[in-house]
């Protein structure tokens, strides 16, 4: 299914806003030779018919960029997007911001993927990266 190629990960919700992390993550997958994957982690409760528009609007903007997008059922998202990221060879993910509480979705990640370095894109398309990559150069 993944090829050994290093990918950046763009990680979304069903929210149409989310292009932005897609976009960001396609800049982000050219400059450093990267495939390009979108994961979205689904809650198994919701009603998917709230979110089918946004969702296909998503897959739309995906396809644009080159990418497939996975959507996966799960009600441990850090955990399901952290196994995807392994398998797809991950070395960038690509992120909404960061809600601030301690049980958040980035918070749980980065405990479960230290070394994967993560870029949020807030609302107005500014960027803050954590690159464990640059770290590891020392």
């Amino acid at each position: 299914m993944f090829s050994q190629q290093p990918s950046v990960t763009a990680c979304v919700t069903g929210q149409y806003e989310c292009d932005r992390i897609i976009e960001t993550a396609e800049q982000l997958a050219a400059e450093l030779d990267c495939e390009l994957h979108v994961l979205s982690v689904l809650m198994p409760t919701e009603n998917y018919a709230l979110l089918s528009d946004q969702l296909e609007y998503l897959n739309r903007v995906s396809k644009k960029a080159g990418a497939d997008m996975t959507i996966i059922f799960s009600s441990d998202a850090p955990k399901a997007a952290v196994r995807f990221i392994r398998k797809s060879n991950t070395v960038q993910v690509v992120t909404g911001i960061h809600d601030g509480g301690h049980e958040s979705f980035l918070v749980r990640f980065n405990q479960l993927a230290p070394d994967v370095s993560i870029t949020m894109v807030d609302k107005n398309r500014n960027l803050y990266t954590m690159d464990v990559r640059q770290s590891k150069r020392v």
